[in-house]
């Protein structure tokens, strides 16, 4: 049974941004980013092992896990045995984590 998943306020805002911009720049690819989310967002609410631990932030157990095909990490924490907490959603290229 996947574990409950919560969405921090910066996250869901990254995640908005990013769904837009690929809206409007990938037409050829427009539900990729969501496929991909979705893919992610399951994996961690399903095996929350599966990311690397993220050593570029300061908040303890966090993980991120790279959704490789539209070039992002999705930084999250296990807050118990029953929900996952998304902080971040942060484009590859940057040259470092996000601010957490």
């Amino acid at each position: 049974m996947p574990l409950r998943l919560l969405v921090t306020a910066d996250a869901e805002q990254q995640i908005r941004k990013a769904a837009n911009w690929w809206r409007e720049n990938r037409p050829a690819a427009r539900g990729l980013f969501r496929q991909e989310l979705e893919r992610g967002l399951d994996l961690v609410t399903t095996q929350p092992g599966i990311g690397v631990r993220a050593l570029d932030v300061a908040i303890q157990g966090v993980r991120r896990l790279h959704l490789y095909r539209i070039h992002y990490f999705l930084y999250y924490r296990l807050l118990d045995d029953e929900a996952v907490e998304i902080l971040a959603l942060w484009h590859v290229r940057r040259g470092q984590g996000p601010p957490l």
